[in-house]
């Protein structure tokens, strides 16, 4: 299960759950809520322990969108220090932004699917996934 979106579903299967809070408690992973201005989250390493950082202010959803991705770079990028790359570097990070909201985005939508009556944007919020995240889902 090399995709994304079964490395998502590998991770639900493992620990029973598809809540990222949850999932970041059970592999020892601090999740820090702090004010970082304009900053929706990120995700370091100190030490050798990995450590989640959700800007305080976002609403719910949005922290645990943020948890989510921050939990998939944790997962799929383990040794990317992606602020580094971003100030230090001129490696682009798409890719690696990219990847981990696609894994948010399964995650968070869990073995669900959309209904047969259901947009993909009525899906999203009944799943508390923001909307503008539409475009990472993946079918297959």
């Amino acid at each position: 299960m090399n995709t994304i979106k079964g490395m998502a579903a590998a991770l639900i299967r493992r620990y029973g759950t598809n809540n990222p809070f949850a999932i970041a408690e059970a592999r020892r992973i601090p999740v820090l809520f702090e004010p970082l201005g304009a900053t929706l989250g990120y995700f370091s390493t100190y030490k050798r322990i990995p450590i989640i950082h959700i800007n305080q202010n976002l609403d719910e959803d949005w922290q645990r969108f943020v948890c989510s991705h921050e939990l998939g770079h944790g997962v799929i990028h383990p040794k990317t220090n992606t602020p580094f790359l971003r100030s230090n570097t001129l490696y682009p990070i798409d890719r690696i932004e990219k990847e981990a909201n696609e894994f948010a985005v399964h995650l968070l939508a869990g073995m669900d699917e959309p209904g047969s009556e259901e947009t993909l944007e009525q899906f999203f919020r009944r799943n508390g996934i923001p909307a503008e995240m539409m475009r990472f889902y993946r079918v297959d």
